[in-house]
């Protein structure tokens, strides 16, 4: 099976965060499953390929879906303050 998730954001600095946030997972994935996440201008793109279950693939996006989802809240309270 195969997942591609693309990010739009609004610049390239907030894209190069998250995917750089979110860029261990690329390394440390369960055995059967390949993350791979890269910057692309003002996305992020992220492909995962699994041979596995269905349901732990749908884990290992719900998970890449939080980490996202702190990485891009913390952008957001880093630049209240610059």
């Amino acid at each position: 099976m195969k997942v591609e998730i693309r990010l739009c954001y609004e610049d390239r600095r907030h894209a190069g965060a998250v995917a750089k946030a979110v860029s261990p997972d690329n390394v440390k994935a369960p055995l059967g499953l390949a993350i791979e996440t890269m910057e692309e201008g003002c996305d992020v793109l992220t492909r995962m390929t699994s041979k596995g279950k269905l349901q732990t693939l749908m884990a290992t996006i719900d998970d890449f879906l939080c980490c996202v989802s702190i990485a891009e809240k913390t952008f957001s309270a880093v630049k209240k303050y610059e």
